[in-house]
């Protein structure tokens, strides 16, 4: 089917390793290689134009190539694309993201969510004087030492449960539970008084699937890790923006002491953030004594990127994020019609502009465990008729569908079609 790309996957694995950058880039028996992109599209290298429904993992809540971004970043690389100085970006960025998120008062920027979730820790660490941290099932935040431990995203999918090369020193003041689980953090906080410097968390898990945190899930955890003096921490690396311009923790009136901040920031550009209260910022180097530092951070092409977008979110979030949300809620209706229709159980998160399916009979999908119960090879056969259709979606149970501000109705008609072959294709493989 794609035999140019095929050719290009054996070139790439002579060079790099298993032939990808990152695995989540992977599935059997080769992915298909991308030319470019426009709006909700892309091509690949035989020009066959594909709806995006991965939109980079969420990084791409305007879309493809959106023209005020390009046109910001174009402007910038004429004058330089890095200084290792500082820029007026860079405070006017600071200043936005203070607007949106009322829980953040300084911002440091980084490069990657996973740099940016490294140093949350680290600066819990410093601000407490405590070494452990407590993490849930699923939740990914990067792939360093202290986090990769029964994490959500391409370690799910691959079955690693942390990974080879990481000393057990390094993991082993990392406190596991699960998510929704409010009594198993209770018990995990009395087992270890005076001990836990932070709680990280993905307020919405968007790496097993998507997985919505049930009652008051939120609102306790802030409430218990107040009490015991534990920093919360919540990775908004792909909610951020997306579930709302202040992200889940506006949408679930929730405040942590530090966020993180990623992909819809810079809506395709490599930039991230780590954010919060003052006086757990203050310890940052220079003037305080948690050290981070990055050549990249803060670029003036990346960082006029996310101004542009930030620009663009602010004026367009009235009617937006309601389109969105209708988008993905009729689409995520029609796919559970569908399912039902033909006699395959199932269940279907979502909100804003994020869902997914799960091929389960074991009741909701609340947790990691739930998650896990569902039938991964179902959605391997869906995803390999989709794509078939021209529909592009991640190729993992443990991922999301997401929308984009570009997709309009036509689009989500072809999206919802789509399915309707692809869950035909589950029905028949029975």
């Amino acid at each position: 089917m794609y035999s140019t790309s095929k050719k290009r996957f054996e070139k790439a694995k002579l060079v790099i390793p298993s032939g990808v950058t990152s695995p989540v880039r992977y599935f059997e028996p080769y992915p298909f290689f991308v030319k470019k992109a426009d709006g909700c599209h892309m091509w690949d290298t035989r020009s066959r134009k594909l709806v995006d429904m991965c939109n980079g993992y969420g990084a791409l809540l305007l879309g493809h190539r959106r023209r005020e971004i390009m046109r910001a970043v174009i402007k910038q690389m004429k004058r330089g694309t890095i200084y290792c100085a500082p820029t007026a970006q860079e405070t006017e960025l600071a200043c936005m993201i203070s607007e949106n998120f009322p829980s953040i008062d300084t911002v440091r920027f980084v490069n990657t969510g996973g740099e940016a979730t490294m140093t949350a820790i680290r600066l819990a660490r410093g601000y407490t004087k405590r070494d452990k941290i407590l993490k849930f099932q699923g939740c990914y935040h990067g792939a360093h030492d202290a986090v990769l431990v029964e994490a959500g995203s391409g370690a799910a999918h691959y079955g690693i449960p942390t990974s080879d090369g990481i000393p057990e020193q390094s993991t082993t003041n990392t406190l596991v539970s699960e998510y929704n689980d409010y009594g198993g953090v209770e018990q995990l906080v009395r087992d270890n008084p005076d001990s836990i410097a932070c709680a990280i968390i993905e307020p919405v898990m968007a790496n097993m699937g998507l997985i919505l945190p049930q009652d008051d899930f939120l609102q306790r955890l802030r409430k218990i890790t107040r009490q015991h003096g534990i920093l919360l921490i919540f990775d908004e690396v792909v909610t951020g923006f997306r579930v709302s311009s202040g992200g889940a923790q506006s949408h679930y009136n929730v405040r942590p002491d530090i966020t993180t901040l990623g992909k819809a920031l810079g809506n395709g550009f490599g930039i991230a953030a780590v954010g919060g209260d003052r006086k757990v910022m203050d310890l940052l180097a220079p003037g305080g004594p948690v050290y981070q530092a990055s050549t990249f951070a803060g670029n003036p092409v990346a960082t006029s990127a996310a101004i542009a977008s930030m620009k663009v979110m602010g004026r367009l979030k009235e009617k937006m994020y309601t389109r969105l949300e209708r988008l993905c809620t009729g689409l995520a209706r029609i796919v559970g019609d569908i399912a039902t229709d033909y006699g395959i159980p199932h269940r279907i998160n979502s909100i804003a502009s994020m869902m997914q399916i799960f091929f389960t009979d074991a009741g909701e999908v609340r947790d990691h465990r739930g998650a896990l119960k569902a039938d991964a090879a179902r959605f391997q056969i869906m995803f390999k008729k989709l794509l078939e259709e021209g529909v592009f979606i991640a190729p993992s149970q443990f991922e999301v569908a997401f929308l984009s501000n570009a997709h309009e109705d036509h689009d989500i008609d072809m999206v919802a079609a789509a399915y309707d072959k692809g869950i035909k294709a589950v029905r028949d493989a029975r």
